[in-house]
């Protein structure tokens, strides 16, 4: 079955619109707010890390709009506009926007729009789990370093180290990494979920590499990797299921 909860973040510069909007979502069951950002450049610093679902997102704002914040999401993201500039809907679209609420707007056109938002993301992602069933896993990735391009087998990998625009990936037997121009973000939705899992920030851990547990930390080889708290529960749930009781 698929999960209902659609992970979201408001992005407005107006203090009494990111209160608002944040009452909506808490009160729709099927929304899960993470976070609020008064800046376009606030929201963009905050997904570099972090994957979300839904951004309520307005236009207009100082530095960065939101149309330019927009076209930098992942493709994944999607977007409901919230502004109290109409002409703008048009271009919203563009942009591949589920829905535009033009300010003001009452709670009963904020719900219109989260369940069109619903209603997308449990096609996709039905979809997706579809086609999951149906695909054999990934057991290797190509990726660029030295002007070449190299052969990674996933079952060789201990650990992907993320430092700012580079990557560090870290093989058996191998004592130097293998270094990659690449977000750890963009190759985190390239891995196969079963086989690997973002515990960090700058961390995602081959779970058949994981020798030891000790409280929040991981030990892969003579290697301590923490478990952050952002991370924990899906850690935690994997554990649990993996457990002889």
């Amino acid at each position: 079955m698929v999960a209902t909860k659609i992970s979201c973040i408001i992005v407005d510069d107006e203090p009494m619109a990111l209160q608002l909007i944040e009452g909506y979502v808490l009160k729709t069951p099927f929304l899960d707010l993470r976070k609020k950002c008064d800046s376009a450049i606030a929201a963009l610093t905050y997904l570099e890390t972090e994957s979300i679902d839904l951004i309520f997102l307005d236009i207009q704002m100082p530095d960065l709009t939101g149309i330019g914040l927009s076209k930098l999401v992942p493709n994944n993201t999607r977007i409901i506009f919230t502004t109290a500039f109409s002409e703008y809907a048009l271009e919203g679209f563009k942009v591949k926007a589920i829905d535009y609420l033009l300010k003001p707007f009452d709670y009963a056109e904020f719900l219109t729009a989260a369940t069109k938002a619903k209603e997308w993301f449990g096609l996709v992602k039905g979809q997706s789990l579809h086609r999951e069933s149906n695909e054999p896993s990934k057991n290797f990735l190509f990726v660029k370093s030295d002007y070449k391009q190299l052969k990674i087998n996933l079952n060789e990998v201990l650990y992907f180290e993320g430092l700012k625009d580079y990557i560090k990936i870290w093989l058996k037997d191998r004592p130097r990494p293998i270094l990659t121009l690449m977000s750890l973000k963009s190759l985190e939705e390239e891995l196969p979920k079963d086989q690997f899992m973002r515990v960090h920030r700058s961390f995602i851990v081959a779970l058949q590499a994981i020798d030891t547990i000790e409280r929040s930390q991981i030990l892969i080889g003579y290697k301590r990797i923490t478990v952050t708290e952002n991370y924990k529960p899906d850690f935690l749930e994997y554990i649990s299921k993996n457990s002889l009781e």
